[in-house]
């Protein structure tokens, strides 16, 4: 095998583990972190659950109301007393709430509740998207491998090809061999043909996560915090995974919803405040003089509501509150359930993988040898064209599982570090230049706002688009072989 080949294939195979100038991971997690579409889109439907808690407020606080009439009279009454012609009437209502049954009070607990349940799902879109983009990230680096070590295949095959064809010239080897030789070499250009189609997908997949394309990926640093045994990793999860609190916290808002409901049947109290401003524009005609062209009125009082019969209305939206609540605690277990059967098999697939790695590189330095042994054998004729074929397969097959498995081992600890709460922009390092975002700044924002005419600026998409990048190929820089596409 020529010391150029032996390289590219060794290049290859490091391609998982070898540093060199290039785009790393962290980068990558960053641009994700702020340009990605479904995380910006998780934090503005996160902005829109804030807004829950002034909603539930506002029924609770002091409302003004200001209503205007003006009133032509086109034809009255014969009995009319004082028929004007025209009249403008303005009317002022103040109405302060007093006691509603409990039903503001426990509708603004069951919306802070919403509002942490909703972080807790933003959390979780995090740590998804970040596994989505170090998936992607390792299956460029895999994909850009196992294309290496095609395009060496093919090389390697096609010189075989060539020494076969030369001895078959000279009478040492007879056509049978050549015909191996070229099926070989066939089916290793299909092969490669796979593996660049296969690496323009993890590209592209790259892309659409990331916002850019895929220079020379640099290989990622070790995971921190992965656990020693998988009941460490349960424990864990239990405590932080963001699914989990998020199904206990939408539990708890279930819980003051069932008493928002059963606050229907329950007395309300108000306070209200009404004035009154008349104006007959001189047009009141009366036979009494004294009678005024203008006035104003005033009214205060208390407007106490009993509820004696509604037809079971609110005994109703109770009972339906209360099913939805049992479905919110039946949730929380079946979440427990998935996070505890989710942590196992990802610990599982976790430790199968490293050791995956290990047999491979044990099969890597054997099938090395042995196919240097079997080329030595053939050429003292003591083995055939097709022994030096399936050992160089065997070759091919096991540098593919050490690269494969050097991928799933890394996004398997990173999947178990999501499933732990442990993947998120704040356990990463990612805060530089103040990147983080913070979801509580916007939820203690408006939580207090009361001004009807207070808006946000016109909406705007914040993440980049991927429309102007070129589309990528399947040149795996300093790793292709000459001649290759």
């Amino acid at each position: 095998m020529p010391a150029s080949l032996l390289r590219t294939a060794s290049a290859s195979l490091l391609a998982l583990s070898s540093p060199a100038e290039a785009d790393n991971l962290r980068e990558a997690l960053v641009q994700a972190y702020t340009t990605n579409p479904t995380l910006e889109a998780a934090r503005a439907n996160q902005r829109a659950t804030d807004e829950g808690v002034p909603i539930q407020r506002a029924p609770g606080l002091p409302s003004v109301d200001v209503t205007a009439t003006h009133i032509e009279f086109i034809r009255q009454s014969a009995n009319a007393f004082a028929p004007p012609e025209r009249n403008l009437g303005v009317t002022t209502a103040l109405l302060v709430p007093v006691y509603s049954g409990g039903a503001v009070r426990n509708g603004i607990a069951a919306a802070k509740e919403r509002v942490e349940a909703g972080q807790a799902d933003l959390r979780n879109t995090e740590s998804t998207i970040f596994a989505q983009v170090v998936a992607a990230y390792m299956d460029v680096l895999r994909t850009e491998a196992l294309a290496a070590l095609a395009a060496n295949n093919v090389a390697v095959l096609r010189t075989n090809l060539e020494a076969t064809s030369d001895r078959f010239q000279i009478g040492d080897l007879t056509i049978t061999d050549v015909a191996q030789s070229r099926s070989r070499l066939a089916v290793a250009e299909g092969d490669l043909q796979s593996a660049e189609a296969n690496l323009i997908a993890a590209r592209e997949t790259y892309i659409r996560l990331v916002g850019s394309a895929p220079a020379a990926l640099e290989a990622p640093p070790p995971l921190p915090g992965l656990p020693d045994t998988v009941g460490e990793a349960i424990v864990s999860a239990l405590e932080n995974n963001p699914n989990l609190e998020a199904a206990k916290l939408r539990a708890e808002a279930a819980g003051f919803d069932t008493k928002v409901a059963g606050a229907g049947r329950l007395p309300t109290v108000g306070l209200f405040v009404n004035g009154q401003y008349s104006d007959f524009f001189g047009t009141l005609v009366s036979n009494f003089p004294g009678l005024v062209q203008r006035e104003v009125t005033a009214n205060a009082g208390v407007r106490v509501t009993v509820p004696l019969f509604q037809g079971g209305l609110p005994a109703a939206r109770q009972r339906q509150a209360g099913a939805r609540e049992s479905a919110a605690l039946e949730d929380v277990i079946a979440s427990e359930r998935q996070i505890v059967a989710e942590t196992r098999s990802t610990w599982s697939n976790w430790q199968a993988a490293n050791a995956v790695i290990k047999s491979a590189q044990a099969a890597v330095e054997a099938a090395e040898l042995s196919l240097e042994g079997v080329r030595a054998e053939n050429s003292i004729g003591n083995r055939t064209i097709i022994e030096v074929l399936n050992a160089e397969q065997e070759l091919v097959s096991a540098r593919a599982q050490l690269v494969t498995a050097r991928r799933n081992a890394y996004v398997a600890g990173f999947n178990l570090l999501a499933l732990m709460g442990k993947a998120e922009a704040r356990d990463l390092n990612l805060d530089i230049e103040g990147v983080l975002y913070d979801p509580t700044i916007n939820a203690d924002r408006v939580s207090s706002k009361m001004w009807d005419w207070d808006r946000d600026p016109e909406p705007q998409a914040k993440s980049t688009r991927t429309v102007d990048i070129p589309a990528p190929d399947a040149t795996i820089g300093p790793q292709l072989l000459p001649g290759e596409k």
